[in-house]
């Protein structure tokens, strides 16, 4: 890979990643609007594939999407490269956030700017369910799998297991369709690289071993090694994003008698926040991960963030880029080929489930000045998404200046 030929990819995923609010329903439309219609990185179909698959995978979705289209640009290296620009900035901030909480808390930081970022994310989810829609909803059967898909997302939403179940019986629905491919009988056996596997399962070996060890012996450090072990797990074994790591990770560090690490109220701050700054949801971990160990003083602390940013996206990483090659073979077979148009019905469908699951947390039905402007902030986002060709980071900075005003 000659690095200077993908600078202007890596600066565009920067620009995405400072821009990216509302979690993974919201990074979509923004991932449409900069590498479909801006840089023409990949394309509706391809988008509509990767997003699809990696719902089929536990771990972050949207971290594992944007990962893809930098493997699909430049192979591996650049899917790195890709993966660590998207997952730096907000770790970052959500690790010094990890120092700064005495200051959070004691003076009351005033958050009122993200009012309209949510609003603002509906709109973006409007926008990617309204150009899939276009794009993969072509006769009755897939319109069908898009209204019981919506249906499912909005009664399940935070239930981990509903979007690979739902996108599993779209796969099949679609295969007792009349339609046919024809068979490719000189499809060649594949050789698998089975290093990306082999190390995700050596890491979760490894980590339970260390962890277990240091509880049952009491090391001096032990959080430090059962922290690596939870975050790493999530990573593993987490379907449904956000929604789901976070009372997982409630029962885990405050409710949990023997492991007590946060209170109540450091934690609901952790996600407070991470909810109000772009990029990734899962990298509240940063922040979890330095407060666990900030105990042990500063220097362990910086180390509990960094574990934290590492071990909740590494599997994730491993993961989408052992199956996907994989994937892209099976493709070739009738049988999973013939499953994409209900795959990619049930997508669309996931995405207005969202929209609806979302806009009932805003105030829109209200005669008051706040509905009023939560109204403006989901057309306006969705017509200039629409009508126009304004990048995504600019309509992110004014629904921040219309939540300075307002």
């Amino acid at each position: 890979m000659v690095l200077h030929r993908h600078v202007p990819f890596l600066k565009a995923v920067f620009y995405y990643t400072i821009s990216a609010f509302g979690g993974p329903q919201g990074h979509l439309g923004m991932m449409m609007k900069t590498f479909v219609e801006g840089r023409r990185d990949v394309t509706k179909e391809e988008l509509m594939e990767y997003v699809a698959f990696c719902q089929l995978l536990p771990g972050a979705s949207s971290t594992q999407t944007i990962t893809l289209i930098g493997f699909k640009r430049g192979g591996v290296p650049l899917a790195i490269l890709t993966l660590l620009i998207w997952i730096a900035p907000a770790s970052i901030l959500m690790g010094i956030f990890s120092f700064l909480f005495y200051y959070v808390k004691t003076y009351h930081v005033n958050l009122d700017l993200f009012s309209y970022i949510l609003p603002m994310a509906v709109g973006f989810v409007a926008f990617a369910a309204f150009k899939m829609f276009k794009v993969s909803i072509k006769n009755n059967i897939t319109f069908i799998i898009m209204v019981v898909g919506a249906i499912g997302t909005y009664l399940f939403f935070r239930t981990p297991w509903v979007f690979p179940i739902l996108i599993i019986l779209g796969g099949i629905v679609t295969n007792f369709s009349d339609k046919r491919f024809p068979e490719k009988d000189n499809i060649k056996p594949r050789h698998i690289k089975w290093t990306n596997i082999w190390l995700f399962i050596l890491i979760f070996i490894i980590v339970g071993i260390f962890s277990e060890t240091a509880r049952k012996q009491n090391w001096q450090h032990k959080k430090a090694y059962n922290l690596t072990e939870n975050v790493y797990r999530y990573g593993s074994l987490v379907f449904g994003g956000g929604d789901v790591l976070m009372p997982m990770m409630y029962e885990q560090y405050v409710t949990r008698d023997k492991s007590n690490y946060l209170t109540k109220e450091e934690y609901l701050t952790g996600w407070g926040i991470v909810r109000a700054i772009p990029g990734p949801v899962f990298s509240v971990t940063s922040y979890i991960g330095g407060m666990i160990l900030r105990d042990y003083g500063p220097g362990w602390q910086v180390v509990g963030c960094f574990i934290g940013c590492i071990f909740i996206f590494l599997p994730s990483a491993l993961l989408v880029l052992f199956f996907f090659p994989v994937w892209q073979h099976l493709k070739k077979y009738v049988v999973v080929y013939r499953s994409l148009e209900g795959i990619n019905a049930v997508v669309v469908g996931i995405m207005w489930g969202s929209f609806l699951f979302l806009v009932k947390d805003i105030s829109v039905s209200e005669l008051n000045t706040v509905s009023f402007v939560n109204l403006f902030v989901i057309i306006g986002t969705f017509s200039l998404l629409t009508f126009t060709k304004i990048p995504a980071p600019f309509i992110v900075l004014g629904c921040l200046i219309v939540g300075f005003i307002f």
